[in-house]
């Protein structure tokens, strides 16, 4: 813990509650034996990669609304992919008087300049659902436990493939099927996690010819995805189309997708060269990650197989928490010491679950929990 952390520890946590201090704080007015001075409120910076996504949108506005119900005042900024304006927002909320930063970033080894300046003033940083590397200035990490994602989303694929039933036990097909895999951006942490949960739950099945994949492209660098772009996935999808499958004459049975996104990308891709506009029509099976409105509407339609959902609520109330106990003097509690290392230190970290959304359980999962309504759904786009 840094022992300069929050000019006076004691007093800013105690106000986090919205308890009046006399004058212990530096910035508090007067002073005097009359005490009547009042410490300045705790401001959380809140760095967001980009409003481009759905989901970070709901991930800052989720990260807002509760720090402010804990009765934090926060600087809430989304970058829009854009490495220097992340800098510059961070350099900005540092300036501005931040006393906690909780930091989700475009890339996870350019901000060590920015960090070592909070590290300096006693700023402690939540790093926020990706990994920030290669600094020894990083506190804390909440996030999902992305092994898991990248398993399930390979699960999600074996399942709408048949060669796994709805508790992931094999049913005992040996049909080959052919796949095509994409990852995520190279420059988020979280991307070596997914790939590698799914890769590692793919193998048997490659390994013993269940599974093929014709273009040979498995290895993360060539199937990752720059910035996660539903773009970039479409073309790469249609070059594949044309140099594997004779633009689209060829079968294809499955693609694995890290993101509904991508999905959709590829979806398209996959439209406009005829393997048809449902699974039961030949669209290949899709898996996604992060429930985004419009691919739960495909899979709702029977376009998109699945998705991963991710509720970012919940991850939202673990950054508050570690925000809450580094504002009264405390450390947050980890559950994961061991797995987040990011290149000069292990991490504490603490690490939710997640669950594969079929068609079946969009109810229970998504709109019995409030996540998403059924009109919403119907609709495909957030109301």
């Amino acid at each position: 813990m840094r022992k300069n952390f929050l000019r006076t520890t004691a007093a800013i946590g105690a106000l986090a509650l919205g308890v009046s201090l006399a004058g212990c704080a530096t910035g508090a007015s007067g002073g005097g034996s009359d005490g009547g001075a009042t410490a300045e409120a705790v401001t959380v910076g809140v760095a967001m990669p980009t409003e481009t996504s759905e989901r970070w949108i709901a991930d800052g506005d989720a990260v807002k609304s509760q720090l402010e119900e804990a009765g934090y005042e926060v600087d809430l900024q989304f970058a829009n992919d854009d490495i220097p304006r992340q800098q510059q927002q961070l350099d900005q909320m540092i300036t501005n008087g931040a006393d906690i930063l909780i930091v989700a970033s475009i890339d996870g080894t350019a901000l060590a300049a920015q960090l070592a300046n909070a590290a300096d003033k006693g700023i402690p940083i939540i790093a926020y659902d990706r990994l920030i590397n290669g600094t020894e200035d990083v506190d804390f990490y909440v996030t999902f436990d992305n092994y898991t994602v990248g398993v399930q989303q390979a699960q999600s694929l074996l399942r709408g493939l048949g060669f796994l039933d709805e508790n992931n036990e094999e049913t005992g097909q040996t049909d080959p099927k052919v796949i095509e895999i994409f990852a995520g951006s190279p420059d988020d942490n979280n991307t070596k996690f997914f790939y590698q949960g799914a890769i590692d739950t793919l193998q048997p099945f490659l390994d013993d010819g269940r599974l093929t994949i014709p273009s040979g492209q498995v290895d993360m660098d060539t199937v990752s995805t720059l910035r996660w772009d539903q773009a970039t996935a479409q073309k790469r999808m249609e070059d594949l189309l044309t140099s594997t499958y004779d633009g689209g004459a060829k079968p294809l049975d499955g693609v694995l997708a890290p993101y509904d996104g991508i999905s959709r990308g590829i979806i398209t891709a996959l439209e406009n060269a005829g393997y048809g506009s449902t699974i039961e029509a030949g669209l290949p099976i899709l898996s996604g990650q992060d429930a985004e409105i419009a691919s739960v509407k495909m899979i709702n339609d029977g376009v998109q197989y699945a998705t991963i959902f991710k509720d970012t609520r919940k991850l939202a109330a673990q950054a508050v928490e570690a925000a809450t106990a580094y504002a009264e003097g405390e450390e947050p509690e980890a559950n994961d010491s061991e797995t987040y290392d990011n290149g000069v230190k292990v991490v504490p970290s603490f690490l939710l679950e997640s669950d594969i959304v079929v068609a079946d359980n969009i109810s229970s999962l998504l709109i019995d929990s409030g996540y998403w309504s059924e009109e919403e759904v119907a609709a495909g786009v957030a109301q």
